[in-house]
């Protein structure tokens, strides 16, 4: 599916880009994201420049009220993305800027039972609601697809990106991006940066 979206009604969802998925040896690891960090920085650099915000999720379990996540990872039962811990906070390469937002989730989907939408309703004003979701992070099948397919529930146009977006299993990230040719559009970092460069009526800086 082919969206056209502009810059000026788009916003940047970074999902669960967080010390627990990210560093090396971190107890969720997943090593593809720490080689998107360079990528992921251009695509945020360009958001800012742009005036496109940048909206960071972090993932929060616990075994009182993530029962069946802790049972899928028993290893989270014990520790690990937990509140008020380092392995919450967003990895420094991607730190977010002062006044940026930074959800707190505790289920996959970035929209169950937290306030973004009340964020998206409000972060252009009023008068000019985002209609499109550029989506990035880890982990590409679980946290972004949730999040991408409640966005498309949500009729908002989502813009899925190929290596910006990591997992632990080749196959899993391949079948996620086949079936965002049905819930949203795939590019690759290089694309997106494009596309919202031509709406803003800049020449295509990478």
């Amino acid at each position: 599916m082919k969206w056209h979206f502009t810059h000026d009604r788009t916003v940047l969802l970074v999902i669960d880009m967080q010390n627990d998925f990210v560093l090396e040896g971190a107890i969720m690891e997943v090593p593809q994201a720490k080689t998107q960090l360079p990528a992921i920085q251009k695509l945020i650099s360009s958001c800012r420049r742009l005036g496109v915000p940048v909206i960071y999720t972090v993932h929060e379990t616990h075994p009182g009220y993530c029962p069946l996540e802790i049972a899928a990872f028993p290893h989270l039962k014990e520790g690990g993305m937990r509140r008020g811990t380092k392995g919450i906070e967003v990895v420094g390469a991607l730190a977010p800027a002062e006044g940026e937002i930074v959800i707190q989730k505790h289920r996959f989907s970035a929209f169950y039972n937290t306030e973004l939408e009340i964020v998206l309703r409000n972060i252009r004003g009023a008068a000019n609601p985002p209609d499109t979701l550029i989506i990035c992070g880890t982990v590409t099948n679980i946290c972004c697809e949730s999040t991408a397919r409640d966005a498309f529930f949500r009729d908002y146009k989502v813009v899925f990106g190929s290596d910006i977006c990591s997992a632990l299993c080749p196959k899993a990230h391949e079948a996620t991006l086949a079936n965002m040719e049905i819930f949203g559009q795939v590019m690759d970092c290089d694309g997106i940066i494009k596309a919202l460069n031509k709406t803003a009526g800049n020449s295509f800086i990478l």
